[in-house]
């Protein structure tokens, strides 16, 4: 996904988040709370990443590390 001019997410006392970017994060929240498997957040990145143009072979390639991320990993639960 671009990144906006503003790329970090915010902790819910303003501050800069250091793990997520404004995408998916603000205010100290997930901003798609609904969606609550990394399999999921591939589903949905790929239709966003799809409505941009993307060739459906690069979404997969995109998203295959989603499940690597910190938000994902099962340790982090």
């Amino acid at each position: 996904m671009p990144l906006s001019k503003d790329p970090g997410g915010t902790e819910a006392d303003g501050s800069k988040s250091l793990k997520y970017c404004s995408k998916c994060y603000t205010k100290g929240a997930f901003t798609h709370p609904e969606i609550d498997t990394a399999e999921k957040m591939q589903a949905h990145v790929r239709q966003v990443m799809k409505g941009m143009g993307f060739p459906g072979f690069l979404t997969g390639f995109f998203t295959k590390g989603i499940p690597k991320l910190e938000r994902w990993r099962k340790s982090s639960w």
